[in-house]
């Protein structure tokens, strides 16, 4: 008899990667003999086990460097993932001679040109700064960047803001534009927007509610809707099981964020990427075991982590 085990059933590929590997699937079954290898520009899933069985059906996963590198990419195809890319990546696809397939997430695209917008207005009226809130060199925040032409200033947590403030690289006097990386933490970014606010308030000798009539900061609600509610199941989740057993990939920013939410929960909360980092030693003979994971984690890999836990003795 094994342990009672529970999936989350909010767990598992968002919308906007589910579309990515679509798209590669069936690329790579019907149209790879007319249009050569296809070619992903970064990993497109943070998720090893989910981009060996992709790699094994002809998935090429390439960065930046080997992109540069390359001369001619006439007769090839490059798949530009959920995460988006800056401008100056479709200028050099375009000039390898890829056929590009974009499987930019649609909240992304929706991101960019907000942020490519606001700044181009900016620029009109003689200036302002955009602000970032996300995770320094994410492939998503270095295509929100591109936008801006690399002006934006990106900080990924409170320290972080208190030393842009404090070297000056923030100002506290000029109109500010705040927005979030999609799959960031809601409760984070509402925390670092409040504290921007103060210390914006402060230095104008303002009270918060006071500086609210000056307009001079602009917070942006740019968190996806998906990741935004997930956080608030995840919560539940966490909380109705005794271990949580958290799956997904190391590299994986929003796992990252996700596995933490539910360790701040339950302290029982064990971040593995694959089967074969479980261990007994975890698991009670009474536990209720609740598995989950990031938008990265494919839901075949949940259930094969709930499979082999079940098969422990209890």
């Amino acid at each position: 008899m094994g342990f009672t085990v529970d999936i989350d059933k909010n767990s598992g590929f968002c919308a906007g990667v589910i579309r990515a590997i679509s798209n590669a699937e069936q690329h790579l079954a019907t149209d790879s003999a007319c249009h050569g290898r296809l070619y992903s520009l970064g990993a497109i899933v943070h998720n090893d086990s989910e981009l060996a069985r992709l790699e094994a059906k002809g998935l090429v996963t390439i960065d930046q460097e080997d992109m540069e590198d390359m001369v001619n990419a006439e007769g090839e195809t490059l798949l530009i993932r959920a995460h988006g890319e800056p401008p100056a990546t479709y200028v050099r696809a375009r000039q390898l001679g890829f056929r590009l397939i974009d499987c930019t997430c649609p909240v992304v695209l929706n991101l960019q040109k907000r942020i490519k917008d606001t700044y181009l207005k900016q620029q009109e009226k003689g200036g302002g700064q955009i602000i970032i809130f996300g995770k320094p060199g994410h492939a998503e925040v270095l295509g929100l960047l591109g936008q801006t032409e690399n002006t934006a200033i990106v900080v990924e947590h409170l320290p972080m803001l208190e030393e842009a403030v404090k070297d000056g690289q923030i100002s506290l006097s000029v109109p500010t534009e705040i927005f979030s990386q999609t799959t960031k933490s809601p409760a984070e970014y509402k925390e670092l927007c409040c504290r921007l606010e103060e210390l914006m308030a402060h230095h104008l000798e303002l009270s918060v509610q006071g500086f609210k009539g000056t307009e001079l900061l602009h917070i942006h609600d740019t968190i996806c809707s998906q990741v935004a509610t997930r956080h608030e199941k995840l919560s539940r989740f966490a909380l109705e099981h005794d271990i949580i057993i958290f799956v997904s990939g190391k590299a994986s920013s929003n796992g990252k964020v996700l596995c933490e939410l539910c360790k701040s929960l339950n302290i029982r909360t064990y971040h593995i990427d694959s089967c074969a980092e479980l261990k007994r030693e975890w698991f009670r003979p009474d536990d209720k075991v609740g598995v989950c994971g990031a938008t990265s984690t494919p839901k075949w890999l949940l259930e094969e982590v709930a499979g082999e836990i079940k098969n422990f003795e209890v």
